[in-house]
Order: C-alpha cells, then structure tokens, then sequence
C-alpha cells in the first residue's frame, strides 16, 4: 500500500502552511504522495510548477487533482473540466476526479446516465490523450450509491476512467460500505479511506458538526478507525482484491486535523497488515 494525504484533510492547516509547506508536511507526516482538491490555491502563480518542484526536492508523489462538476444541470461542463486536465497534466499529476451531478432534475438515475455518460466519455477519451487518468467518487448524494456508481462506469465505458472508492461516504447513501465496496472494486482506480460516527435519525438532532445522510441519519465526520464505516474490513478486502495503488487518508472531523490525520495514518497502516 502506498499512502497518501489530502489536501482537504489539513482544513485552516492548509492555508496557513501554504502550498510548498503542506507538501512537505505531508512527507514529514510519513506520506507517500499527496493529492489536491480544487480551490483558491489554484490562482496562485506559476502553482503547478511549484507543486512538481516541492514534490521532487521531499520525494513525494503528487498523485491526483480532486474537482467539483455536475453534467447534468451545467453548461460548459466539459470544456470546463477539460481545461482542469490540462491543469492537472502540469501539476505532474496521473489522475483526475471529477463529480457527476449534483440534483437529479427530477430524473430517475438511469435517464441521468444516459444525458451524462456521453460527455464522461468524451472527456475521459481527451484526458487519455494527456496521459491522465479520470475518475468519479461515490460523493454529492445522487450518485453516491456503488450501484450506482457502477451502473454509471458501464455506461460510460472506457478503460480509462473508473471509480474512486471512498469508504466512508457510502455512509451519506445509508449502505454499509464493506458491501459498496466489494461492488466497486473492480473498476477502482483510487482509494479514499474516511469515516464517520452515526446516530439513527429517531434520536434528537444531535446539533454542531453533524448532518444527515440522503436517507436521513445523523453523520458526523471523525478520525479512520473512530468511527462506523468498519474501516478495517473494507481496507481488507481492498487489500485482499491486489489493489496496488494509493490510499488516501481523508480527514473532516472536529478533531484537530493533524491530529486526526495522524491517528487514521496510524489505524490505515494497522488495519492493512492486520
């Protein structure tokens, strides 16, 4: 297993470490690469030559470029995200992900596909052509669901673009992600490990730093190992599939998030030799 970290995961740390200094953070943290999520850090000047020259001087790998997109309700989307490909290409970067939708229109899931999966596969056969890799996440409720999700890759198909799996966020579809995730992995490309706590949606709104699932549970983000995804089981069967790639850690607790990072970095690497 390679590890890697998020810049997601790091909340204020991020902005105050800047980009060069998360970087090395994460190799002194014992990480084997590092991936970025889309935003302001993006119009910093000349910033994909400054993530390539920081990764090189640590000896980290800059692995992915994480994006916002919904096919579905917005214009331009692929030209929008074709120019994100370019981006990540001079980042150094081997993979993009990308969302699908965001509101489902009123449309049931297979006529969402079917407007959708056309533009996916276009944009996926462009970032081919630059050598990076596209991906979609089980992320922003819609398309959430592994079945879902599957259903979306067979659509599109093309050998370059897959699934990220993130354990956790089958949470915010109210499935139990060791089963999400045996559906997923034989079209998994990444690996998001990330947990959560939960509570039934028949006890009292539990109030600050919790939200519901799609189907109305009360989820709180919390530390790899802490939480109700069972991490371990779902990294097992990743680890037993011959998954070679990178996990990432992904952190959004209320935790202090270095802390948090470094107890999951901790959990990951115990619960993969377990």
């Amino acid at each position: 297993m390679k590890t890697c970290v998020s810049t997601y995961s790091l909340g204020r740390y991020f902005e105050e470490l800047g980009l060069s200094g998360t970087i090395r953070k994460a190799a002194a943290m014992g990480f084997d690469g590092i991936e970025f999520v889309s935003g302001d850090w993006m119009r910093t000047a000349n910033a994909p030559l400054i993530i390539q020259t920081a990764c090189e001087q640590v000896g980290i790998t800059p692995v992915a470029l994480c994006v916002g997109a919904d096919f579905l309700n917005t214009g331009g989307e692929i030209g929008r995200v074709r120019a994100l490909v370019r981006y990540a290409k001079e980042m150094g970067v081997s993979m993009l992900r990308h969302d699908v939708v965001y509101s489902d229109g009123g449309l049931q899931f297979d006529q969402i596909i079917e407007k959708v999966a056309p533009k996916i596969r276009e944009l996926t056969q462009y970032a081919e052509s630059l050598g990076i890799r596209t991906m979609t996440e089980n992320h922003g409720f819609v398309s959430q669901d592994a079945h879902r999700v599957k259903a979306l890759i067979e659509a599109v198909d093309h050998e370059n673009f897959g699934a990220l799996i993130d354990i956790g966020n089958f949470l915010c579809a109210d499935e139990y992600p060791p089963d999400s995730v045996n559906t997923l992995l034989p079209y998994a490309v990444h690996v998001h490990a990330k947990d959560f706590f939960v509570k039934s949606a028949s006890e009292p709104n539990p109030g600050k730093g919790w939200f519901l699932s799609r189907g109305g549970t009360y989820l709180r983000g919390t530390v790899i190992g802490h939480g109700s995804a069972d991490a371990a089981k779902s990294l097992r069967l990743i680890r037993d599939s011959g998954y070679d790639g990178f996990v990432t850690v992904e952190f959004e607790g209320m935790e202090d998030n270095l802390e948090g990072i470094k107890i999951g970095l901790d959990n990951l690497r115990r619960f993969w030799q377990e």
